[in-house]
């Protein structure tokens, strides 16, 4: 008889800005386990319960260079999850404005320019490297969670107005009794 093994997945908290644990760098996986796995796992189900696209390991105070994507949009759409670890974009082309919204950042949404189209170079949770050419939603999500393995936010690639803007709605929020919703 087969021994099933129970994991339960969990949806840990978001760090939202201007916490500092956003802005250290993740740092390189080399064990590709149990643990790792798990982590896979909490990091899907919190993107999905956000919900959001994408979520990166620093977002939840794990300091790791791994993030997870899922663009299916629709609710016709499958899922699409991808799992990125030990990252690196290797080729940008293009120049396109997105307005990016971001976990950390709730509530916020503000035009981004980033590459067109991108091509990384990553390790799946196997630990097998795979190299993805992206473009479209894909392409942004991708150098957006990138950017937050390097402890790079949002609001660094915004004039240094609207950084301020931002910045101040995100202090009042965290000041608010509201904030821990």
């Amino acid at each position: 008889m087969l021994e099933m093994k129970s994991v339960a997945m969990a949806v840990r908290p978001i760090l939202h800005y201007p916490d500092k644990r956003l802005r250290v760098p993740g740092e390189e996986v080399t064990e590709f386990d149990e643990e790792l796995a798990e982590l896979v796992e909490d990091m899907a189900e919190t993107m999905y319960a956000a919900p959001g696209v994408g979520l990166a390991a620093p977002q939840i105070g794990v300091s790791k260079r791994l993030f997870v994507i899922d663009v299916a949009t629709g609710d016709d759409e499958p899922s699409d999850l991808r799992v990125f670890i030990n990252p690196e974009i290797v080729e940008k082309n293009g120049t396109v404005c997105y307005e990016e919204g971001c976990l950390s950042f709730p509530g916020v949404h503000e035009e981004v320019k980033r590459a067109e189209r991108i091509l990384v170079r990553a390790k799946d949770a196997s630990g097998e490297t795979f190299e993805l050419e992206a473009d479209g939603l894909l392409a942004i999500a991708v150098q957006h969670e990138n950017d937050h393995l390097d402890g790079k936010l949002m609001v660094d690639h915004l004039s240094l107005l609207r950084r301020r803007l931002v910045h101040r709605a995100m202090v009042k929020r965290a000041a608010s009794p509201d904030a821990a919703e």
